[in-house]
């Protein structure tokens, strides 16, 4: 077996095995199994993020969607890459979870090779020219948008990068979200994120977000207390990223749900 000549693993990919490279374009695919259309894949939508002191917090809901129909309630939308990282997908579900899987081995192969972590920007630069390569795809309808975070240790807090489907990357300060709910989501997080917030409380609001978005995009599913699901929400600080746990999301949503109840708005 060839030891690949250096950190990239992708680039390694590409020049031994380029078949089990996500597809990047040229000849459109053919549709799923019982898809009659090209759009006919499943979406994945909503992921928030944001900051909080120390860290950054990021969460996502469980529903994915062929046109008006719900395909799956139980989607896994969020993903720890390294110990101090995370990434969040919306779009084309089969392409978008293909790229975040391979960007943690992407990372996972770098710190074996270096001995040493990417940098966080260097994480969202190789994540960047991931979405680029994915041009060809995208212009075909099979779009695919992260939303990456984690804890920087030469700063001291938490880094949210949002990026746009040509491989462009930004920079998002205090927070941020994508995906169909994603204006809601950001109404939402405009009235309650705050500076020097803990992280507890981080949780919480990424959680009211997400509920705020179901209650006005039919694409994003709010908690659902009948089933038991909860949003997966994950958070990444000194002490590296961590998946919060489900009791802790179920109190978040009780209580949204207790609040708005009283207050006269609809639950």
């Amino acid at each position: 077996m060839d030891v690949p000549a250096g950190p990239s693993f992708l680039e390694y990919l590409a020049r031994e095995r380029p078949d089990l490279l996500p597809p990047s374009g040229g000849a459109r695919q053919a549709a799923a199994p019982g898809a009659t259309e090209p759009g006919e894949v499943r979406h994945a939508t909503t992921i928030v993020a944001l900051t909080y002191d120390g860290g950054a917090v990021m969460a996502a809901d469980r529903r994915a969607t062929i046109g008006n129909v719900i395909a799956s309630r139980h989607m896994e939308k969020v993903l720890a890459t390294d110990r101090y990282s995370v990434v969040g997908v919306a779009g084309s579900a089969g392409i978008a979870l293909d790229i975040a899987r391979l960007f943690q081995v992407e990372l996972e192969h770098y710190e074996k090779i270096e001995g040493t972590l990417l940098s966080l920007d260097g994480k969202a630069n190789r994540l960047a020219a991931m979405i680029r390569a994915n041009l060809g795809m995208a212009l075909q309808g099979m779009s695919v948008v992260p939303l990456f975070a984690g804890f920087d240790p030469r700063r001291g807090h938490g880094r949210i990068f949002s990026f746009d489907m040509t491989g462009g990357r930004f920079e998002e300060l205090e927070h941020h979200s994508i995906g169909s709910g994603a204006v809601f989501a950001r109404g939402a997080l405009k009235k309650l994120w705050q500076p020097g917030m803990d992280r507890e409380l981080a949780v919480r609001v990424a959680v009211e977000a997400l509920y705020d978005a179901a209650d006005d995009d039919s694409a994003t599913g709010g908690p659902d207390l009948v089933r038991q699901l909860w949003p997966v929400v994950h958070t990444v600080g000194a002490e590296g990223a961590a998946r919060a746990a489900d009791d802790v999301l179920a109190e978040a949503a009780a209580d949204i749900v207790r609040r708005r109840s009283i207050t006269g708005r609809e639950a």
